[in-house]
């Protein structure tokens, strides 16, 4: 009978190492006091929170569980409670809308990193997943082009997309960082950050959820004929820094000379006061796209 349960025991550690988890996270002292009102919610300190939550983070890790960490938002946590009739005082409530949070919220996998490097990264993934609802939401709204009928959205996202696969394809080898930047709209200005990594084979390197947000900005900024700008730096070993940048013109990107990419780069945005440049960079004037222009007719 002994060697029953100890088998039990044994398959059940086992399978334990097959579920995959999610933690809900409050990553900050405002959300953290929120949650505090309920009286399920026992923790009083976010600080001793956090420490727990890297605690249980790392043990799970110890005995090869996967685990997702999730952005615990409050205010979405009581719309969610109202919206489902759930009781939102409970700790069942708060895994019902955890559970909801890995299949269509911000994530992060934990891979040993420490809380300090997870939490940001964890806000980035929130604010990104914000800023491609927002844009998609507006690209959908631009509906379908009264002469043609084709829908403007869409025709933006493509023309971004074949874009950014040109400024990619035209750029010097090395490690990418570009900046799409996009004024004039309700919410404030839209800033999207993709990182290119190469291979080593040299092939680009690029997270896919990145890019989906860039190119979901640009094609906004390109569908709106919205003041904009890309900028891209590329960092390759053994030389300076470059930088390349366009400002968005009509429904395409028009290349700034070097002293124009200079002064962006040296010019603080808030007060219009210079700013020294860098050491060991070069300020650019960015590779020729090709035919950039659209076929004659074409008028989005």
């Amino acid at each position: 009978m002994a060697h029953t349960d100890q088998t039990d025991h044994t398959m059940r550690r086992v399978l334990r190492r097959e579920i995959a988890g999610t933690i809900g996270l409050l990553t900050d002292e405002h959300d953290f006091r929120a949650m505090r009102r309920y009286r399920s919610f026992t923790f009083h300190d976010h600080t001793a929170y956090l420490h727990q939550v890297e605690a249980l983070l790392r043990t799970r890790a110890a005995q090869g569980t996967h685990t997702t960490v999730a952005l615990f938002d409050p205010e979405e946590y009581a719309d969610f409670c109202t919206a489902a009739g759930l009781e939102a005082d409970t700790s069942a409530s708060r895994a019902r809308f955890t559970a909801e949070l890995a299949a269509h919220g911000p994530t992060v996998p934990y891979e040993g990193q420490p809380l300090t490097d997870l939490l940001p990264a964890l806000v980035d993934e929130a604010v990104r997943q914000a800023t491609w609802e927002y844009t998609s939401t507006l690209l959908a709204r631009l509906g379908n082009c009264a002469t043609c009928g084709e829908d403007l959205g869409r025709a933006a996202f493509t023309r971004a997309s074949g874009l950014l696969r040109r400024v990619l394809e035209t750029a010097p080898p090395g490690s990418r960082h570009l900046v799409c930047s996009v004024s004039g709209h309700p919410e404030e200005t839209l800033v999207s950050v993709l990182l290119v990594d190469e291979e080593t084979d040299g092939t680009p390197h690029i997270d896919e959820a990145e890019a989906l947000e860039f190119t979901s900005v640009l094609a906004l900024g390109l569908a709106t004929h919205s003041p904009g700008g890309l900028v891209m730096r590329i960092s390759a070993p053994g030389g300076p820094d470059r930088i390349h940048g366009w400002s968005l013109r009509g429904y395409g990107l028009e290349p700034l000379t070097a002293a124009q990419v200079f002064d962006a780069y040296c010019t603080d945005v808030e007060s219009g006061d210079l700013i020294s440049p860098e050491s060991n960079v070069d300020y650019c004037a960015p590779p020729d796209l090709g035919d950039d222009r659209l076929p004659p007719g074409h008028h989005h």
